[in-house]
């Protein structure tokens, strides 16, 4: 059995994924803020939750197989993204294949009927949530031209996952990769140009999510009080510009860490920042994330007032992933003798041969007020205490959708 035969059809599944993030003492705020969201506009469905609950098992899943990476590394995946795009190729997949792309997606025994209502409907919660904050989902499909595939899996891929679907000419290389870099291009506005850079003879499919986001802080730190500070990063100490508020915040903290949630827009998408204490590895740090230590931190966020100097962040990443999917118990997919038969009546010859993903984040000053930043919970005596976090040393940052509880982005910054 091997992964690349040369005699089988291949289907590349691909995924690109971009953010751009912009956020009392050291806040200016010359927007209107516009109202909190306090909770959702509807009840999460069945097939929602679902979703919901299996995407953010696979989020934490994944990024515990892609952590284990370079120690000196910065690491920015989005499982939200990997999800849509492996979500597409599942609706084409039979049997074991099928299965395996379930389990490892971590949806159990739940139906592909549910599964597909539940991205549909999670697509749309999304992005129509905070009208002030720019959370675009797309989902694109292109195809060789000359190979047979079924009406009914092209049909699914656009109605519960609003793909784009373009056959192309695949002979005609450099034609097609401008129209699928283009795509991707068009869709992150900019911040990822390619995610392909060539197409091979047995290659015939690309299933393609991008997910681009943009959202102001409610309480924006003041420029002027950015500074030059020292970054302990793991390969050395770095100068670095760090950004500084001091007032109300979201906060919390463990005998291994801090935590404060800095919330975009209405307060639905937030960026909760983690960092180790003292005697603490970041990895330890990263390596405890998952949906039950997730789910105790920001259950026990509450109002505190904070002394917080954070650093700007600009980065990009990108990855092979099938390794890591692999160890999520996803293999059939990756060999020949997979079955994709509900995606073409060659679906035999079909394998999945690359799943990469790029993502790309900026961490600045800019965004809106925070006027509606919940306070919960710090004790006082004769004066408020604060809580200084001086996030100087590596460090672990999630951007999440606060009222589904949805993961959108997973990172660890070990170098600036």
């Amino acid at each position: 059995m091997s992964i690349r035969p040369s005699i089988s059809r291949l289907i590349s599944f691909v995924l690109v994924t971009t953010t751009v993030a912009c956020s009392d003492h050291g806040s200016t705020n010359p927007l209107a803020v516009p109202p909190a969201l306090t909770s959702l506009p509807r009840d999460l469905t069945a097939p929602e939750r679902s979703v919901q609950s299996a995407s953010n098992a696979f989020s934490f899943a994944l990024w515990k197989q892609v952590n284990t990476g370079p120690r000196d590394s910065n690491v920015f995946v989005s499982p939200l993204s990997a999800s849509f795009s492996l979500g597409m190729a599942m609706t084409g997949a039979a049997n074991q294949t099928l299965d395996d792309m379930r389990t490892g997606l971590q949806f159990g025994t739940t139906s592909l009927a549910d599964i597909d209502a539940g991205y549909k409907s999670l697509i749309a919660l999304l992005t129509s949530l905070d009208p002030t904050v720019t959370m675009d989902i797309a989902n694109s499909i292109w195809y060789r031209n000359t190979f047979p595939f079924n009406q009914s899996f092209l049909d699914d891929g656009a109605n519960y996952f609003g793909a784009t679907i373009k056959p192309l000419d695949f002979d005609a290389v450099t034609t097609a990769l401008a129209s699928i870099n283009g795509w991707v291009n068009t869709q992150t506005k900019g911040k990822i140009p390619t995610i392909l850079d060539k197409i091979e003879p047995d290659n015939v499919m690309f299933l393609i999510n991008a997910i681009y986001f943009k959202g102001s802080w409610r309480t924006r730190f003041d420029p002027a009080l950015t500074i030059d500070g020292a970054f302990h990063a793991v390969s050395g100490d770095q100068t670095a510009r760090v950004m500084h508020r001091e007032g109300t915040m979201s906060y919390t903290e463990s005998p291994t860490y801090q935590a404060v949630d800095l919330p975009y827009g209405d307060s639905a998408f937030t960026m909760t920042v983690v960092l180790p204490k003292p005697g603490t590895t970041v990895e330890s740090l990263a390596a405890s994330l998952d949906p039950t230590s997730w789910q105790s931190l920001i259950t026990s966020l509450h109002a505190a007032a904070v002394d917080l100097y954070v650093p700007k962040v600009k980065m990009s990443w990108s990855s092979d992933l099938i390794p890591n999917l692999m160890q999520l118990g996803m293999r059939a997919p990756f060999f020949d003798g997979a079955d994709f038969t509900r995606m073409s009546t060659r679906g035999h010859e079909l394998f999945i041969s690359t799943v990469r993903q790029k993502t790309y984040v900026d961490i600045n000053e800019e965004g809106t007020e925070a006027a509606a930043v919940t306070s919960t919970g710090v004790t006082a005596t004769a004066a408020p205490l604060v809580s200084l976090m001086r996030v100087d040393r590596p460090f672990v940052f999630v951007i999440r959708e606060r009222l589904s509880g949805t993961v959108l982005f997973i990172g660890k910054v070990v170098r600036l």
